[in-house]
């Protein structure tokens, strides 16, 4: 019988939840959707896991083994909260204690709960059936409404003391901002927009970059320049071997991901770190709901 866990992700934009198999794949039709946003309430969160939780939990064909959850982090491991930089409104609040009585509601029974950060659960995805598979010493991250990852060493995913490893949106790049200030989604149209863009969303700065527009590719230039800056110094601290890039503002150019990796050759000063290669993730949206999934169906890695 195929094993099912229940995965939920909880990002800057929304909160999703679905049923994925012991092959890594996402069970089609089992895929449920809310918005979140930075003013989301942990009533309106609540809310919103009841209805994702319910309406994936509903397709199950046998048993589910248990429930992952990758969230925005930081999160508490052991206490089982978040703090989310992006949904203030959330700080504290015990998510997987939620997420578990969502799914009794569900009908699900006591089954395993398990909590991590989006950016460590997609570097398990990316590791179980995804670009990193063959890599000993990986890095999967999101540029989205904010930038976060996840380290693979040798197979097994490296998160650190607190399980918050990964965070690489927090470290500091131009001008003394955090890179999230400088290269995210939302900081990346605000910069746009301050030199005198006129649009407002991320999709709108993508077309306008296509078509031409000379501040629009600039912004996308400045984004992809400061993010392979940061991972040329990330690869000459850990020797990473490959970098897997997702997350919508991933797409906001078709060269966006070799943008990085040539700004990250450009910035590494030893060649170990130079050859570090910069390679979009293969999983799409599917990865953070796998990801999620890989905390319960591959709890050994």
């Amino acid at each position: 019988m195929t094993d099912l866990a229940l995965a939920v992700d909880l990002g800057g934009t929304k909160v999703e939840a679905a049923l994925v198999d012991d092959a890594g794949a996402v069970v089609p039709g089992t895929r449920h959707r809310r918005p979140t946003g930075p003013d989301v309430t942990p009533d309106r969160l609540q809310a919103a896991l009841i209805q994702v939780v319910r309406g994936a939990a509903r397709n199950a064909d046998g048993p589910v083994r248990g429930i992952g959850i990758g969230s925005a982090g930081p999160i508490d491991h052991a206490a089982g909260t978040i703090a989310p930089v992006n949904m203030t409104s959330l700080h504290g609040m015990p998510l997987r204690d939620v997420v578990a009585d969502a799914a009794a509601r569900a009908g699900l029974g006591d089954v395993p709960v398990c909590l991590g950060h989006d950016g460590g659960c997609l570097a398990l995805a990316e590791s179980w059936v995804g670009v990193t598979r063959e890599a000993r010493v990986s890095l999967a991250f999101v540029v989205s409404t904010g930038i976060g990852g996840g380290f693979l060493i040798d197979g097994r995913l490296f998160a650190g003391t607190t399980g918050n490893a990964g965070h690489l949106g927090q470290m500091h790049s131009d001008g003394g901002l955090s890179l999230e200030q400088v290269a995210s989604g939302p900081a990346s149209v605000a910069w746009a927009r301050a030199q005198g863009w006129a649009g407002d969303t991320g999709e709108e700065l993508a077309q306008a970059a296509a078509s031409g527009h000379t501040i629009a590719r600039a912004a996308v230039e400045r984004s992809a320049g400061a993010i392979g800056r940061a991972l040329a110094d990330i690869a000459a601290l850990v020797d990473v071997e490959v970098f897997a890039v997702g997350g919508g503002f991933s797409h906001v150019a078709e060269d966006y991901v070799e943008l990085i990796g040539a700004a990250l050759r450009d910035a590494a000063s030893l060649a170990y770190a130079r050859a570090a290669r910069v390679v979009r993730s293969g999983l799409g949206g599917d990865g953070p709901l796998i990801g999620a999934a890989a905390l319960v169906l591959r709890s050994g890695s």
